[in-house]
């Protein structure tokens, strides 16, 4: 049997951690390592056109199955466009490792052709960061790279140069054991007697949920009912609580909607679970408030808190449920119903009316009839911008759909590449990348992956021809709209040109069946809405504070219409508040 090299050695230990896809672009420094996945049946080489795509479509793996993936970069340029989808899938604690080459070993600091500095680059957006700099280190360096990002949630970064990926890996390696899942975290029995003093205290307790609560619906629901809670979401939040909830009281933030943010301020009790939601201004600063979180370093930073609970959700609301007085007084629960009820009646008349005759097409209804068509288990990957806004009102979870995009990093661009990774996992899936003109023209080389590996993405492309939300932007500061504008070309001409399915939509009365086509076609699809910039207008509640520190600066903005089968569900929870 002929001996391992490094390269051999590195590909072996990420399939026996689980890794199914490498995504990347070849390259020099990184040919050795590509060339050991060629000859490796129990992993795939993903070929993609820009290495940012790579990272983006290995986050989502991660986010959608739970395990590691794995992405590349040759060195220099290669690895530098990794950084952003790389930052994204750090802040939405995704395990990736990062494969980082490097120029060969004994030119590094001597101003090498294309020389950087991975270990410095990486820094911020990992929880580990190390460079290979010996053949007899790198399996020990890689299982500790992957045990962060899997243990920690997160990023790791390996960095190898050339040479080194090329020589005889060590004789005699050691096969360590892999940490592939991560365990449960229960509190103290301190803080959960603590906890339950302050829930048995409080007359009006309101829960306010992130993406923490995955996993732990059940037990969400179960201490709603027993406390009378009212449950809002943060839009990571969405996906995983908002279903089969009959507390439901909607989204708090700037793209929120019902009574979330009328329960987190009027309560006696707020308890923030599983949330890292960063919008301080719409929190309460007069109530006392409790954080559950199974990363301690979340406990405290966005609000002062008048306790800090170190665990994960649904461990913390096992332990604590039991304990806690059953209340039966349900008046603060029913007037927030009530109130995210008639919030939502408000405003769901508005993007029904005169639908079929609004020309550009209302986008608010391309999101409507997207949710009600789509598969009940369907993965949407969003753009950032106001496929933000169109995502949080407008489709409609589950327990099976699942939502993505870059909503703790707030990149442009991200919904293709995700979209990727998504298919990648289950090619019998649907995936919907819900895409806007600017972000897909900024990675649009990616459309012609789908088309290489005949991914049967189906690209939902919102077309105003415009970068609407940085238009909002400087209508918050102000200012005139400048630099916003894109000539786009027929994206269904571009997309058949490319060998995909392609078909654009300008009036309202194409739409229903324009999608149900493209959603049949086996393979890759663009639908090309026309959507006019202009559906948007001020929420209910709003303040300058509010507007200070949002990362995309459209404080004022939240559409005017409606909130698709979201007021369908408040009506439903209706019927269980008592009638005067």
């Amino acid at each position: 049997m002929a001996k391992q090299n490094v390269s051999e050695q590195f590909v072996d230990i990420l399939v026996r951690a689980g890794v199914k896809r490498m995504y990347g672009v070849v390259g020099d420094s990184l040919n050795p390592v590509v060339d050991a996945i060629r000859r490796n049946r129990d992993i795939d080489w993903i070929q993609v056109r820009h290495e940012e795509t790579a990272a983006f479509a290995a986050g989502a793996e991660a986010q959608v199955t739970g395990s590691l993936a794995a992405c590349a970069g040759s060195c220099g340029p290669g690895n530098l466009h990794l950084i952003n989808g790389l930052y994204d899938a750090h802040r939405s604690m995704a395990p990736v490792l990062a494969l980082a080459s490097h120029i060969p070993s004994s030119e590094i600091g001597l101003g090498y052709f294309q020389e950087t500095h991975p270990e410095l680059l990486f820094q911020e957006c990992s929880h580990y960061n190390e460079m290979i700099s010996n053949p007899q280190q790198m399996p020990r360096l890689l299982q500790t790279a992957i045990q962060h990002a899997i243990g920690r949630g997160g990023v790791s970064v390996v960095t190898m140069p050339g040479d080194i990926a090329s020589q005889p890996a060590p004789e005699k390696s050691i096969e360590h054991a892999l940490v592939t899942s991560r365990p449960t975290v229960r509190p103290g029995d301190e803080e959960i007697d603590k906890l339950c003093r302050m829930v048995d205290e409080a007359k009006r307790v309101t829960l306010f949920c992130g993406s923490g609560t995955a996993g732990a619906h059940a037990e969400v629901m179960e201490f709603a009912e027993r406390v009378k809670a009212p449950v809002g979401h943060a839009l990571r939040g969405k996906e995983w609580i908002q279903y089969d909830n009959p507390y439901d009281v909607g989204m708090s933030g700037l793209l929120g909607y019902g009574a979330a943010y009328e329960a987190t301020n009027e309560c006696d009790l707020l308890i923030l679970l599983g949330t890292d939601f960063p919008y301080n201004a719409f929190l309460p600063t007069d109530v006392k408030i409790v954080q559950v979180d199974v990363r301690p370093e979340h406990l405290g930073r966005r609000s002062k808190l008048d306790l800090a609970v170190w665990g994960d959700v649904r461990e913390t609301l096992r332990c604590l449920t039991p304990r806690v007085k059953a209340k039966s007084d349900r008046k603060f629960l029913d007037r927030m119903l009530k109130k995210h009820a008639e919030a939502l009646e408000g405003v769901v008349k508005a993007y029904t009316r005169k639908v079929e005759k609004h020309v550009p097409i209302h986008p608010e209804y391309v999101a409507s009839v997207l949710d009600e068509l789509a598969d009940d288990d369907a993965v949407f990957t969003v753009d950032t911008g106001m496929c933000n806004v169109w995502a949080a009102r407008y489709l409609s979870p589950n327990g099976k759909r699942r939502v993505i995009g870059s909503f703790s990093h707030g990149s442009m661009a991200n919904a293709l590449p995700q979209a990727i990774g998504a298919q990648f996992t289950d090619r019998n899936r649907q995936v919907v990348s819900m895409s806007g003109d600017g972000g897909f023209t900024m990675l649009m080389g990616d459309f012609l992956t789908l088309v290489q590996y005949d991914l049967p993405v189906k690209v939902v492309l919102f077309n105003n021809s415009s970068l609407s939300m940085v238009e909002l932007e400087m209508l918050v500061a102000g200012l005139p709209s400048f630099g916003t504008s894109n000539k786009n070309p027929d994206f269904a001409s571009v997309a058949r040109a490319c060998g995909a399915y392609g078909v654009r939509v300008e009036k309202p009365k194409q739409l229903e069946s324009a999608l149900k086509d493209a959603f049949k076609h086996k393979g890759p699809a663009l639908v090309d809405v026309v959507t006019d910039p202009n559906a948007l207008s001020i929420p209910p509640k709003i303040s300058a504070d509010m507007v200070t520190g949002f990362a995309l600066s459209a404080s004022k903005i939240v559409l005017d219409g409606g909130v698709g089968r979201m007021v369908q569900m408040a009506r439903s929870n209706l019927r269980n508040v008592p009638r005067p």
